[in-house]
């Protein structure tokens, strides 16, 4: 943050950029977070903020986070409460969740990119301890389609691999516009390029796997694209302003 200290009237420069580049995201982080990086074509990546080492100047190239396949670009980073779990602790959790809500297991269809994790079961005390600390992502596609899903279906991995599936990418989704994490109490807005706009509470988005579909969010027109998502956050000082 230092470095960001006296900013005169022109700006300073925040990264250095090669030609073509953009910045996608700026958020402040400590070394305890972890990193979240999406692809408009479905991938993401998650990795610890370590792995990110602190650069001497505001004007360093950085190093590369996500490998991005031909065509596709980055459409947002985040960042996420680091947690230590094992990957069967993980996924004890995930089917501990599900029974509670009453849901039915949900089929893989991942692609190939999960972890091969053992049948275990976690106590309860650690279930609620996992739980305190779990966060809820969601993901919407240009389509208009959406869905929240835990972060514990996010593996933490080494930057600069090409990450794992963060949501279907077909015809019928399109590529993917936002993703970022939710409570259960915020609310969205969703612009299109056509003008058009809807808010509404996330609570009211499906939780589903890592690697589905997802549900209709907006209902937009066949000639229409969401472009833009916002996140509101402070919903009872909203409405009262």
């Amino acid at each position: 943050m230092s470095d960001f200290e006296q900013i005169n009237r022109a700006g300073k420069i925040a990264m250095k950029l090669d030609e073509g580049d953009m910045i996608a995201g700026v958020e402040i982080c400590t070394g305890a977070d972890d990193v979240m990086l999406t692809t408009a074509q479905g991938q993401c990546i998650r990795f610890p903020v370590e792995d990110v080492r602190v650069f001497k100047g505001r004007d360093s190239t950085g190093v590369r986070g996500i490998r991005l396949e031909d065509g596709d670009h980055l459409i947002s980073m985040s960042i996420l409460r680091h947690v230590d779990a094992t990957a069967d602790e993980r996924a004890a959790f995930l089917k501990m969740s599900r029974a509670v809500a009453g849901e039915e297991a949900e089929a893989s269809g991942n692609g190939g990119d999960e972890e091969a994790v053992a049948e275990t079961t976690i106590s309860p005390e650690r279930y609620v301890e996992m739980g305190a600390a779990e966060q809820t992502i969601l993901t919407v596609s240009a389509n208009g389609y959406g869905k929240r899903t835990s972060s514990y279906e996010y593996r933490i991995t080494g930057r600069g691999g090409k990450g794992i599936v963060a949501m279907a990418v077909n015809e019928r989704n399109g590529p993917l516009v936002a993703s970022f994490p939710v409570e259960n109490e915020d609310q969205i807005m969703l612009v299109t390029d056509g003008g058009q706009l809807i808010r509404c509470p996330v609570a009211g988005i499906g939780k589903k796997g890592r690697s589905t579909q997802g549900v209709i969010v907006f209902d937009v027109a066949d000639d229409e694209h969401v472009v833009s998502v916002e996140h509101i956050t402070d919903v009872e000082e909203a409405e009262e302003g």
